[in-house]
């Protein structure tokens, strides 16, 4: 029975009206010597309090998507064959461009929010990795006119623990695009949502570390190739972006500052700069490979600042001071845009992130230039707010650092 499944809640549900039920019926009308009604009474009390402790981790789960499956939660799943030293780029000295295409089969992947998204099984040439991938197509993709258009990609990661479904179920990403797409306002992003939980127990930190993961190469070189064999994605790095929340959200950052040649722009919320802000970050358990997965110290000693943008939004204590930390050190034609968010009662959670979607998704489609779309449509014209995100763009274009909202 799936862990996330729709079975599993009714089954979890009756449960609990049971274990409520029987200790009401059976309480006074226990038969026996005084010890055996005793232990009687102490284990209905108990299967009452584990079904209602199992009903509560289901809901929160299937509301946040922490764990998809059974080997996620009980730390048995593992999706690394191989964890090769791939160097400093993570290509293994492979020539990327003289791989062949490899056709993926696509199937409807299940579970809320998912309709429309499909899911394959990747087995990464380069990473080693072997895990879900699951991909969702704009409104436009299948219409006539856009026959040759090559679309925009974002990656969507989510945070630690999390399942790969998380945006397209809690966050409802594309609930709240596809109407953003249809009338111009945020451009027709293909959505791309890799596996990121890779190892039983740790967070890989997104990070490429020899004999244990490489995750890095996982996200930045094996999911793109694919996307790009499989569906009309325009090549990196001008049309390509991550975007990511909690661990993701560090994550999203450090691949955008690390690869620039991969990747044109990033989305953090709640993020974090330091590996060690978790604490089971697979990362930050060596001072080399926290280092280097410190997207401000790789911003730091950068030789030539990287053609990149970077959209970072947090409260207090949680994110907001790692963006203002790299817009401190971000030279042109890095760009960084802060955003300030009042503490609330929300929360590190879904409630805090999942209201940005919009506003992150149309600062995406300026700053990556995608303003207007290309290709065999019809542009969509120009709306009040287009010129609005069309002056920011080019305010900010000009200068390393952006606007900071209170």
């Amino acid at each position: 029975m799936s862990l996330t499944g729709t079975p599993f809640l009714y089954t979890t549900i009756v449960l609990s009206v049971v274990a409520l039920i029987l200790p009401l019926i059976l309480w006074s009308r226990m038969r026996g010597p005084k010890a055996v009604r005793f232990a009687a009474r102490v284990l209905m009390l108990l299967f009452a309090q584990a079904t209602a402790v199992t009903l509560i981790f289901v809901l929160v789960n299937n509301e946040n998507n922490l764990y998809d499956n059974w080997a996620d939660l009980l730390g048995t799943g593992n999706h690394v064959q191989q964890a090769a030293d791939l160097g400093s780029d993570g290509t293994g000295g492979i020539a990327l461009k003289r791989l062949p295409k490899v056709k993926q089969a696509f199937t409807a992947a299940d579970g809320p929010g998912m309709r429309g998204v499909q899911v394959t099984q990747l087995k990464g040439r380069i990473s080693g990795v072997n895990a879900e991938v699951y991909v969702w197509v704009p409104p436009q993709y299948n219409e006539p006119q856009y026959r040759n258009h090559k679309f925009p990609v974002v990656e969507l990661l989510p945070g630690y623990p999390g399942s790969a479904k998380a945006w397209f179920g809690s966050m409802k990403v594309t609930q709240q695009l596809t109407p953003l797409m249809k009338s111009g306002k945020v451009a027709p992003f293909i959505l791309v949502a890799p596996r990121t939980n890779l190892l039983a127990g740790v967070d890989t930190g997104c990070a490429n570390i020899p004999g244990q993961v490489n995750a890095d190469s996982w996200l930045s070189i094996d999911v793109p190739k694919m996307v790009t064999d499989n569906f009309r994605a325009a090549a990196a790095p001008a049309d390509w972006a991550t975007a990511g929340y909690s661990a993701g959200a560090h994550c999203a950052v450090k691949l955008a500052v690390a690869h620039p040649d991969r990747y044109r722009a990033a989305v953090s919320l709640s993020g974090y700069n330091d590996p060690i802000g978790e604490r089971n970050s697979l990362a930050a358990q060596n001072v080399t490979v926290r280092r280097e997965n410190n997207p401000y110290v790789l911003l730091k000693k950068a030789l030539t600042p990287p053609r990149i943008a970077l959209y970072l939004s947090g409260e207090s204590g949680d994110g907001y001071q790692a963006g203002v930390a790299l817009e401190q050190i971000a030279k042109a034609p890095t760009t960084v845009h802060v955003v300030y968010l009042p503490r609330s009662d929300g929360g590190h959670n879904m409630a805090l992130w999942r209201p940005q979607v919009p506003t992150v998704f149309e600062w995406l489609t300026v700053n990556m230039g995608q303003s207007h779309v290309k290709g065999g449509a019809t542009p969509p014209e120009p709306s009040s707010a287009d010129s609005t995100h069309a002056a920011l763009a080019s305010g900010t274009a000009s200068r390393a650092g952006a606007v900071r909202k209170r």
